[in-house]
């Protein structure tokens, strides 16, 4: 079978890989379509701090059973399923508190093990979710929106809130349609124009702008605000200076979610913390309930996920999209292979 591995920093190869053999409790699954993350590409680039080569990637998918035993969870051959891709350990004290997305010693998928860009590959039955009729390309990237929601879930978005995310990448804009979701009017902003006007365009956005340095982030704020700051600000990015514009932003008593990934430290007087009586969220991967919330919005129409694809690439050419995604990443929102 076909695999797409990251051999070092640099690489992408399509290796031919022996398929593998289901153990108890796993099934066999047949990759349909895999939407590729920012940490897969931060692995091409060697800026990942978990990885390790080489390496198979891909933890967003939509796949079909080809082998399952019988089992509780509903599973069945021929079933098109998504997954959680994150392996908590189960025993410590996020696990046992039941915060499984915030283990302390969690293993993604395609990251610190290997992931799902294969042609077939094995999970863990409890881990899978039947796809409920989401055509692939869509239920690829009902990961990336768990991301989302998780995220803006923790900030208990209200109706009526005013909220700001900031990043026009897959991740910021469908945690502007999460909140959304929640009644809120959802306003982002980014540095490329391009991203910003399809945010806005396609995804029913309430505003945006370019943030393109000096004032504009204080104009805009406002503009929409007055004098008040947004009640939810989302930080999306993963830069400090995009971290700063969300304490700036945020009114008093607001909620300010990072769900980023930092880079680089950040240097900033915390009395706006103090000052504001700010509440500050970090939000790591998704949960169960998240899938099925996120599911249930695709299902409804609420949103059109394929709306983000930028690119779709075929599996034998891994190397060339890789260098693609690269070097046009500000271009790009989301990119998927298919299988």
């Amino acid at each position: 079978m076909r695999s797409i591995v990251i051999t070092q920093p640099g690489a992408a190869e399509t290796q031919q890989r022996p398929v593998p053999t289901p153990q108890k409790g796993e099934a066999l699954l047949k990759m349909l379509v895999g939407g590729v993350c920012g940490s897969d590409l931060a692995s091409y680039r060697g800026q990942s701090a978990y990885v390790s080569y080489p390496r198979t990637i891909g933890h967003e998918f939509a796949a079909q059973v080809v082998e399952v035993e019988e089992n509780a969870f509903g599973i069945r051959p021929g079933m098109v399923v998504t997954g959680n891709p994150y392996f908590n350990c189960g025993s410590c004290y996020s696990c046992r508190r039941g915060y499984v997305n915030a283990c302390v010693h969690n293993e993604t998928m395609g990251v610190q093990r290997e992931g799902a860009f294969s042609d077939y590959f094995t999970m863990p039955i409890e881990r899978l979710y039947d796809g409920q009729g989401i055509e692939p390309r869509a239920l690829a990237l009902i990961e990336p929106f768990c991301i989302s929601y998780h995220g803006v879930s923790r900030a208990n978005v209200k109706p009526g809130d005013k909220v700001l995310v900031v990043g026009a990448g897959a991740i910021g804009i469908l945690a502007a349609v999460a909140a959304r979701s929640f009644g809120a009017k959802a306003y982002i902003t980014d540095v490329a124009p391009d991203k910003v006007d399809l945010a806005v365009r396609e995804f029913n956005l309430d505003g945006g702008f370019v943030n393109d340095g000096g004032d504009a982030l204080a104009k805009f704020t406002q503009e929409i605000t007055g004098d008040d700051g947004f009640d939810v600000t989302v930080e999306a990015v993963g830069a400090p200076s995009t971290f700063l514009d969300c304490v700036n932003a945020a009114a008093s008593q607001g909620r300010v979610v990072v769900i980023g990934v930092a880079k680089h430290n950040v240097d900033f007087n915390f009395l706006s913390i103090q000052r504001k009586e700010l509440n500050m969220f970090g939000s790591r991967g998704a949960t169960k309930d998240d899938f099925a919330a996120t599911m249930k919005l695709v299902r409804e129409g609420f949103v059109d996920l394929t709306r983000l694809i930028s690119r779709t690439y075929s599996v034998q050419d891994a190397s060339a999209a890789f260098q693609d995604m690269d070097q046009h990443s500000a271009n790009i929102v989301k990119a998927e292979f298919e299988f």
